[in-house]
């Protein structure tokens, strides 16, 4: 039996998170080996493990993969949820790629002054509202199916659930204008393995708190 992948960052979200949702959409088990001090981090680098003296890093099928996105290429390949040809391949990346753009600007908001926090979260809503939720929303009202591209579970999908329900940790009402998003929000909790990844003792990591920021200065600050 193949080991399973085994992920290597701080405990939380950050840029894992999306290789974590990634996983448990797939229904594949994970292993996790948390980052909590420099010397963790410095161990990875010298071991030749960090190609670009980097993390996230996953790994798996005896491979050390490193670039969020690269990861997430792989695994959603590996499990059918990279479309079944060039065209639907182009059209997730596409998706995924705007929304990554989306989902950076929650992953650093953590790491923001307080008083610049509140700001930022106004200009999230502000660019969620009008420019990336209108393009989605005109996707899925368009074609009329359940999913972004080829009617079935991509990347795309579990990016920008991951996202959504994000944005709506901090703004509950961010769909309201966007009934297309709110049925499909429903839909994709609602299948099994992301069901399961949203349900209380899952590796679903919890909001990033001051123990999670701290800990991140002390790895990475130099």
């Amino acid at each position: 039996m193949a080991a399973r992948p085994k992920l290597h960052y701080p405990n939380g979200r950050g840029r894992m998170e999306s290789v974590r949702w990634v996983l448990a959409a797939a229904g594949v088990e994970f292993d996790e080996e948390f980052l909590e001090t420099k010397e963790q981090l410095h161990k990875l680098q010298d071991g030749n493990h960090l190609l670009f003296q980097q993390v996230p890093m996953v790994e798996i099928d005896g491979m050390k993969l490193v670039q969020t996105r690269s990861i997430l290429h792989y695994i959603a390949d590996k499990h059918n949820l990279f479309g079944k040809n060039l065209k639907e391949r182009t059209l997730i990346d596409m998706y995924v790629e705007g929304t990554l753009d989306l989902l950076e600007l929650l992953i650093m908001h953590p790491f923001l002054k307080p008083d610049d926090q509140q700001k930022e979260v106004v200009n999230m809503a502000q660019k969620a509202i009008i420019r990336y939720f209108p393009v989605f929303e005109k996707i899925l009202r368009g074609h009329g199916q359940n999913f972004l591209v080829g009617n079935q579970l991509s990347l795309a999908d579990v990016i920008l659930l991951q996202t959504i329900l994000a944005l709506e940790e901090k703004i509950p009402n961010i769909l309201s204008a966007f009934p297309f998003l709110q049925e499909y929000t429903v839909k994709l909790s609602n299948i099994p393995t992301i069901k399961r990844f949203l349900e209380p003792g899952s590796k679903k990591k919890p909001p990033p708190d001051e123990i999670y920021v701290r800990t991140v200065y002390n790895i990475f600050r130099p």
